[in-house]
């Protein structure tokens, strides 16, 4: 991807304090993306715990929500195009309690390419499950804390030509 993780996480904290406030509550941040993978951490902190001091189901689903998505952003930026998104559905299982700060993981960068130019050669929206692990490297090294499979749909257009 021939964006860098230094312009990511800055587009990252724009449009999260720009369209979604809650995402830069949590305080993610895009520690490696490359053409298939994602990863994001967020800290352990009073932001994002939750009563029995582990991450939060809710901050806990932002981290799921950008890992699978935000390769959509940069792939779509780089190709030139117009990539409207959402998620239709999500499946969560939550294995462990993750104490520290947490990573999530996705290596859908593939299915994202795939999709996008079936949308773009077939004019529809496209949707197809993506992954997300997460892991509490800290505490429990590689070992899943929680996955998440979320139904990602994409329409994806050609740019129009600036006038």
């Amino acid at each position: 991807m021939a964006t860098s993780l230094r312009k990511a996480n800055w587009f990252l904290k724009l449009f999260a304090w720009r369209y979604i406030p809650l995402i830069g509550f949590c305080s993610p941040k895009i520690v490696r993306m490359d053409e298939k993978t994602v990863e994001i951490t967020m800290p352990h902190k009073w932001r994002t715990k939750n009563h029995l001091g582990s991450i939060y189901f809710g901050a806990l689903a932002i981290g799921a929500d950008l890992a699978g998505a935000f390769s959509v952003f940069s792939k779509a930026k780089d190709r030139g195009v117009n990539a409207n998104f959402a998620f239709k559905d999500v499946n969560g299982q939550f294995l462990k309690r993750p104490e520290g700060t947490v990573h999530f993981t996705s290596y859908d960068g593939d299915i994202i390419d795939q999709m996008i130019d079936e949308s773009l050669a077939s004019g529809e929206r496209i949707n197809k499950p993506v992954s997300v692990v997460v892991t509490c490297p800290s505490k429990h090294g590689d070992e899943a804390m929680a996955t998440f499979t979320l139904t990602l749909s994409i329409k994806a257009k050609a740019k129009k030509p600036k006038s």
